[in-house]
């Protein structure tokens, strides 16, 4: 939502008056009111460049956002030039078509009920296969987490050992 300022302007007056009567009545002289109405006034003007700017940056966000559309993923090969860890594309290139189809639609939100008749299998064999590649997929890639930090090092407050 952009930034109103004339909405802000009228919130601010309506509380600085609020508190200029608030402090009339205990007794502070004009002058030391004028200051602080000076300094907040100041410190408006700070508060309302900063989220004018706020809100262009919002905005170029968002519109940038919506300019970019995601791919659409609707074959086995989409999905494979999608993927950017080279560890896990070289072992996804390993599994055998079947497989790769289970991922694709169950990415794509089908259930294992649903996937099973599709590929032509049972849906415990649709889990097997899914627990299968699970199980490969995670073991490349602590693989490739040891190679890239050696025991000794730390990664997310716990020490990584070797899996060897």
């Amino acid at each position: 939502m952009a930034y109103n300022h004339g909405k802000a302007e009228r919130r601010w007056r309506l509380w600085k008056e609020k508190e200029e009567k608030i402090l009339r009545e205990c007794g502070v002289d004009e002058e030391t009111i004028e200051e602080i109405r000076t300094f907040d006034r100041e410190e408006f003007n700070s508060d309302r460049r900063f989220y004018t700017r706020l809100n262009d940056v919002g905005e170029y966000i968002a519109e940038t956002a919506m300019q970019e559309l995601p791919m659409e993923v609707n074959t086995v090969w989409d999905m494979l030039n999608e993927i950017e860890d080279e560890n896990l594309y070289r072992a996804l290139l390993t599994v055998d078509k079947r497989t790769l189809q289970i991922v694709l639609l169950k990415m794509q939100g089908y259930s294992l009920k649903e996937i099973a008749p599709m590929v032509d299998l049972s849906a415990g064999a649709v889990y097997a296969r899914l627990d299968h590649l699970r199980k490969k997929t995670e073991k490349t890639l602590i693989v490739s987490k040891t190679l890239l930090f050696p025991a000794g090092y730390w990664v997310r407050g716990q020490p990584l050992s070797p899996i060897f």
